[in-house]
C-alpha cells in the first residue's frame, strides 16, 4: 500500500466492524437499499483494503437490504466516443469489429475505484446488461435493480437509478462528494431540458452471438452537480447525514428527495 503521510495514518487500523459501526451512526440500517460510491483511499489505512469495505456494508444493510454500486464500463463505448483517452480515427472500425462482447460476469470497470470492482466479484452479486453504464446488486431486491437495463435509457427510467428511486433508497458516499453522483443523471433525464443526444454504440450477445450494436443517448453533462447537490443540502439538511467512516468523509442522504428536488434545479439553473 505504500508509507502512509503522517496526516493520512489512522489512529487505528480501519477494520470492518469499525466500519459497520460508523455507518450505523450515519443512519444506513437493516433493510435498507444503498447506492454506494466509496473512494478506498479516502477511508484511511483499511485492514483488508475493498473487501473490508464491501464486507461492512453487507453486515450493515444484510440480505434483507440491497446494496447497489456503479460499476461502468466506458472503455466498452463507440470509439468516436472515446476521450480518455482517444483513439486514433483509423482504430475505429478495428474496435467496433474486434472488442469482445459486454459480459457482466467478466467485462471489468474502469475508472469507478477498487471497491466496486470488488464487489462485482463477489457471490450472490447481480451486475446489469448495460454495456457501458452498468450497476452491480446485492440483496433482496438485487434482480429488481438490475433487471430491464436498457440501452436507451442507461441512466434514466429503465435503469438502476430509477429502480432505488422506486425503493427509496439512500446514497451514501465514502470519501465521494457530489462530483461523482450519479443519481443527479437521473434528475437530469426526468427535467425538462433541451439536452441533446448522440450516437453511442457497443459490442454485447445478442441470442449468445457478438454483434455491435448502437444507440441514442442523452448527452448528460456533470460540470454542475457539485453545485446542484451543495444547494440540495443546504435546503433539505434533514435529508443529509454527514459524519467519517474510517478516517474519510461520508454522507448519507435520501436519493428520492435529492431527485426531485435536483429536477426543478436543473429546469430553473441551466439555460
Amino acid at each position: 500500500m505504500g508509507e502512509l503521510r503522517p496526516e493520512e495514518r489512522s489512529p487505528e487500523p480501519v477494520t470492518v466492524d469499525a466500519m459497520a459501526t460508523d455507518l450505523r451512526g450515519l443512519g444506513v440500517d437493516t433493510g435498507d437499499t444503498v447506492l454506494v460510491h466509496a473512494s478506498l483511499s479516502s477511508l484511511g489505512w483499511v485492514c483488508g483494503g475493498p473487501p473490508a469495505v464491501v464486507d461492512a456494508v453487507k453486515q450493515v444493510v444484510t440480505e434483507a437490504g440491497t446494496v447497489v454500486m456503479p460499476t461502468h464500463s466506458p472503455a466498452y463505448m463507440e470509439p468516436s466516443n472515446l476521450d480518455n483517452p482517444p483513439v486514433p480515427d483509423s482504430w475505429h472500425e478495428s474496435i467496433r469489429a474486434q472488442t469482445p462482447p459486454y459480459r457482466p460476469a467478466v467485462t471489468p470497470t474502469q475508472g469507478m475505484g477498487a471497491v466496486a470492482d470488488c464487489f462485482c466479484s463477489y457471490p450472490g452479486v447481480e451486475r446489469s446488461a448495460h454495456p457501458t453504464v452498468s450497476f452491480a446488486a446485492w440483496g433482496a431486491e438485487a434482480a429488481l435493480v438490475t433487471d430491464g437495463h436498457s440501452l436507451e435509457n442507461g441512466l434514466g427510467e429503465d435503469s438502476p437509478l430509477a429502480r432505488v428511486y422506486d425503493l427509496d433508497g439512500t446514497v451514501l458516499f465514502l470519501g465521494t462528494t457530489h462530483a461523482t453522483n450519479t443519481s443527479l443523471h437521473l434528475a437530469e433525464y426526468r427535467a425538462d431540458l433541451d439536452i441533446g443526444t448522440f450516437e453511442q454504440g457497443s459490442a454485447v450477445l445478442v441470442d449468445g452471438e457478438r454483434e455491435w450494436v448502437c444507440w441514442t443517448e442523452l448527452d448528460y453533462d456533470d460540470s454542475d452537480f457539485p453545485d446542484c447537490g451543495a444547494a440540495f443540502e443546504a435546503e433539505h439538511p434533514d435529508a443529509v447525514v454527514s459524519d467519517t467512516v474510517g478516517t474519510g468523509d461520508a454522507v448519507c442522504l435520501e436519493q428520492r428527495r435529492l431527485v426531485d428536488f435536483a429536477t426543478d434545479w436543473f429546469e430553473r439553473n441551466r439555460e
